[in-house]
C-alpha cells in the first residue's frame, strides 16, 4: 500500500472516530439534560410535600440525577433479572442512606411512605 492511501485511510479513520465520539459525546449531553431537567421538576414537588429547605432541595436533585443514572445503567445491563433486582436494592439502600444525611427523620420517613404508595396509586389509574 503506498505511502498516499495510508495516509487517506488514517484520515478517514480518524474522521469516522471523531465523529463517532462526538455524536456519543451530544447522546450523552442530551440525555443528561433531559435527567437535570426532570429531576429539577421531581425535587420540587418534594420540596413541597416535605417542606425542604434550598439546600435540601439542591442536594435532592443531585442525588436524584446521581442514582437515577445508576439505576438506567444497571437495568440497562445484560445480566439476569436476580442480579439486576439486587443491584437496584443495593443502590436503593445506598441512596436513602445518602437522603439521610440530610433530610431530617420527619422528612425521610415521609419520602419513604410516599414512595411506597406510589405503586399503588399508579395501578390504582
Amino acid at each position: 500500500m503506498k505511502v498516499k492511501n495510508r495516509i487517506q485511510l488514517l484520515g478517514l479513520s480518524t474522521i469516522l472516530v471523531g465523529g463517532f465520539v462526538v455524536a456519543q459525546i451530544y447522546i450523552h449531553n442530551k440525555n443528561s439534560k433531559e435527567i437535570r431537567e426532570i429531576a429539577a421538576e421531581i425535587a420540587l414537588e418534594w420540596n413541597e410535600k416535605l417542606g425542604l429547605t434550598a439546600a435540601q432541595t439542591k442536594k435532592l436533585e443531585a442525588t436524584i440525577v446521581e442514582f437515577t443514572i445508576l439505576k438506567n445503567e444497571i437495568i440497562n445491563s445484560n445480566r439476569s433479572q436476580k442480579f439486576i433486582i439486587r443491584d437496584l436494592k443495593v443502590t436503593q439502600e445506598r441512596e436513602h442512606k445518602k437522603l439521610k444525611k440530610f433530610f431530617n427523620s420527619a422528612q425521610f420517613t415521609a419520602y419513604v411512605g410516599i414512595n411506597k404508595k406510589i405503586p399503588n396509586q399508579l395501578m390504582d389509574v
